[in-house]
């Protein structure tokens, strides 16, 4: 399953080595839900490891990731995980024109005032 999160990176880990052919590096992104802030913990394995040398704490990124879940069954006794594995990292405004910047010669502004007359929208 494949997400969207886009906020300010809080936290950004070390990569860990776990074996000769796998390496994780955690990294946490900070979210406004409502009034409420989320703090969310991803992972960039392997190769994705390296995208988030770019960026600092306190950068707006997006971030896109998949959910994946998996059972563990140990002594008897059965376990369940989750993991958001990031595999693009990029900086929030990217496509963006940045304030102030002037439209694309082939990009006329959009007039979305109403020209002066009344608004006859029931609601």
């Amino acid at each position: 399953m494949s997400y969207q999160l886009t906020g300010k990176i809080k936290e950004i880990f070390e990569t860990k080595q776990i074996s000769d052919s796998f390496k994780v590096r955690e990294f946490v992104v900070t979210t406004e839900d409502g009034k409420y802030q989320q703090h969310v913990k991803l992972q960039a394995v392997n190769d994705k490891c390296e995208q988030l040398s770019t960026f600092a704490i306190g950068n707006d990124v997006t971030v896109s990731f998949n959910l994946k879940g998996r059972e563990s069954n140990k002594d008897g006794k059965v376990n369940y995980w989750n993991s958001l594995d990031a595999w693009r990292i990029e900086a929030a405004t990217a496509g963006a024109p940045a304030p102030g910047a002037e439209l694309p010669p082939n990009q006329a502004p959009v007039d979305v005032s109403n020209g002066g007359q009344e608004d006859d929208l029931p609601f």
